[in-house]
């Protein structure tokens, strides 16, 4: 089954592409290879899932924002190749969770997006490299802050 196919089985919604808030592109080709900057928790209504995991909001509460920040990150993929069946391969994942002193689970928080993909690409295609750390803040108190790489095929 293709992405697109599995995105509408799985009854996703995928926000607005996010426009960038700097000097900066949301999504850079190189060849074969999209680097999607940072994006974060962006709901269809066009807010943002904003606090601190371990202190505003849970483990599952951060879970939720990385989720919503994988359909943020795919919004974008979509808008810029036309289809997310143009995904080859998700290379790497970065995410920055906002986090209580004391939290120490950001990995599982960034499985909120990490379990996304694979379910949505499969596991060989949707599960690539992966870093999760933590953060005294992110841009705007945002809870969750993802960047990827991924591998695409011609059009």
């Amino acid at each position: 089954m293709s992405a697109e196919e599995k995105l509408k089985e799985l009854n996703l919604e995928l926000p607005e592409a996010p426009k960038p808030m700097g000097v900066y592109k949301p999504i850079v080709f190189q060849g074969s290879i999209a680097y999607l900057s940072g994006h974060g928790p962006l709901r269809t209504d066009g807010t943002l899932i904003v606090g601190r995991v371990g202190e505003d909001t849970d483990l599952e509460g951060g879970y939720d924002a990385a989720r919503q920040t994988g359909l943020a990150l795919l919004s974008t993929l979509r808008a810029s190749l036309g289809s997310l069946d143009r995904v080859k391969r998700v290379v790497k994942t970065l995410g920055f969770v906002n986090s209580a002193n004391d939290f120490v689970d950001q990995p599982k928080v960034i499985n909120g997006c990490s379990e996304l993909f694979a379910e949505l690409f499969g596991p060989e295609i949707g599960v690539g490299a992966r870093g999760a750390l933590p953060s005294n803040t992110l841009p705007g108190g945002i809870a969750v802050e993802i960047e990827m790489i991924v591998e695409i095929s011609p059009e």
